[in-house]
């Protein structure tokens, strides 16, 4: 039997579907953005399927990291959410790309995840083959009977059986002869046979005249 193989067709990589600073293609998220950054995080967080509190760590982390004195200001929470949502939906980028966006422009960075979000993940095209249909043929030939054209002649003396006119009884009550093999049914043929001819042979020296 055939099988019927799906084949997935890779989408090609694309671009994001609002440049980084299209602040006016969505006006609501950018306002929300604006007001309540943290908030903007938090929501992209949960649409992809993440914790909500995650882009915490952004906020959390370099206040405790500058209050003991070391100056970093790498938001890890926007970074991975940001290089995990280009390698989900195929969308071209690089790792260097997402650091410098994340670190420089942290607030137009959220407002295009979210815009990228919203509008939802492309469609995924699937392409399967025909539907091959399989015809069977059933070539198995048909039984041949054979037949012997020219047969084995009947052992001697089995052309004219003697017929008994009272068939002998048998021990047991049984009704028909025992059955015996081919040979043993031939021999007993050939003494009924002999019999026979004594038994007429008799007759006919009984049946002379003597003479005296």
């Amino acid at each position: 039997s055939l099988h019927n193989v799906v084949v997935m067709a890779e989408p090609p990589l694309r671009e994001w579907k609002t440049s980084l600073f299209d602040c006016c293609e969505d006006c609501s998220t950018c306002c929300y953005g604006f007001w309540c950054l943290p908030c903007l995080a938090c929501t992209v967080s949960g649409l992809f399927n993440e914790n909500n509190c995650l882009p915490l760590c952004d906020f959390l982390t370099p206040a405790a990291l500058v209050a003991c004195g070391i100056p970093l200001i790498v938001p890890p929470a926007a970074i991975s959410l940001r290089a995990s949502i280009r390698h989900k939906y195929r969308i071209r980028g690089s790792l260097c790309e997402d650091m410098a966006i994340s670190c420089f422009c942290v607030w137009c960075s959220w407002c295009q995840m979210h815009r990228e979000l919203k509008a939802g993940a492309p469609v995924t095209v699937v392409q399967q083959p025909p539907q091959q249909h399989t015809t069977v043929i059933n070539v198995q030939t048909n039984p041949v009977m054979m037949v012997n054209q020219n047969p084995s002649p009947p052992p001697v003396g089995a052309q004219n059986p003697v017929m008994f006119q009272n068939p002998p009884q048998y021990p047991g009550g049984y009704q028909n002869p025992p059955q015996y093999s081919t040979e043993v049914n031939a021999q007993l043929q050939l003494l009924q046979l002999k019999t026979s001819h004594q038994a007429r042979n008799l007759g006919v020296l009984q049946s002379r005249p003597s003479i005296t």
